[in-house]
């Protein structure tokens, strides 16, 4: 797994039945019958297809979460060109574009959200030291097999940096009006991960079908421990801490403006 390095202060922080969970009971459209799947990214799929808590639906076809699209072969590059991929947003940071670029449909645009980029400084909105302690007491407590990840999910909302990006992804898909977008990392689970769930959280997906989309991971990577649900929980309690709410935190976090977030409903929304 490629792992992302944050410095905050010395740390160095990695970003990249009864008892049966509730995201195991939703059924997740990326591993439903015809799901879209691309033989050089394994984790490829449509954010479409759940049920918000208003009745609607999350359109299939217009959004589509991957890993790296380094290793597309020519057949996926077709596919993507008839799936209309218009728009691919890359969130790596700027190593692994270097050393594993993406291969694009022709004539798609290429854009990057690079959620560890310094661009804005290296800025928290929390003191980073305190949610740092946090961060690797809850991962103790959960007992997480990763407690760099357990770190990291919270400082992706913590990170001033983060926000610019996840802010612009998700314009970036308001905005797209002449097909689909693709948006990706390098494994397409954390970054991507968290990048998803604000999207589909602000479409008013309910929580559990957030979750199981995230837990999907694991299934797509052939590794049941690709994600741990404690990581993306700890994100969500990391935007309570800070803002109060999703809406509350695309709003002043990630600096969407009333139009974007209803454009994003109108795209994406029937």
């Amino acid at each position: 797994m490629r792992k992302l390095f944050v410095a905050v202060t010395a740390v160095t922080v990695v970003v990249s039945g009864a008892n049966v969970p509730a995201w195991a009971t939703i059924e997740a459209p990326g591993v439903v019958a015809g799901a879209v799947s691309l033989e050089g990214a394994r984790n490829f799929r449509d954010v479409g297809g759940y049920t918000t808590t208003d009745g609607r639906t999350v359109r299939t076809g217009v959004v589509f979460r991957s890993n790296k699209l380094s290793r597309l072969t020519d057949t996926d590059l077709q596919r993507l060109t008839a799936m209309n991929v218009s728009l691919d947003v890359d969130l790596r940071n700027v190593k692994e574009r270097h050393d594993e670029s993406d291969r694009v449909p022709p004539g798609a645009r290429y854009q990057v959200a690079d959620v560890v980029s310094l661009e804005h400084g290296l800025r928290f909105h929390d003191n980073a030291a305190v949610t740092l302690v946090k961060a690797i007491a809850a991962g103790l407590l959960n007992g997480s097999d990763n407690l760099g990840q357990s770190i990291g999910y919270p400082f992706m909302v913590d990170f001033v940096g983060a926000d610019y990006a996840f802010g612009d992804l998700l314009r970036a898909i308001a905005t797209n009006g002449s097909g689909a977008t693709v948006f990706h990392c390098s494994a397409g689970k954390d970054r991507t991960g968290w990048g998803t769930a604000i999207l589909l959280s602000l479409l008013g997906v309910p929580r559990a079908a957030v979750e199981a989309d995230f837990m999907l991971s694991n299934d797509k990577l052939g590794d049941p421990k690709a994600v741990e649900l404690s990581w993306l929980r700890a994100a969500f309690d990391e935007v309570n801490h800070l803002y109060g709410s999703m809406d509350a935190y695309a709003r002043q976090g990630l600096r969407l403006d009333t139009a974007t977030i209803d454009a994003l409903k109108a795209r994406l929304l029937v």
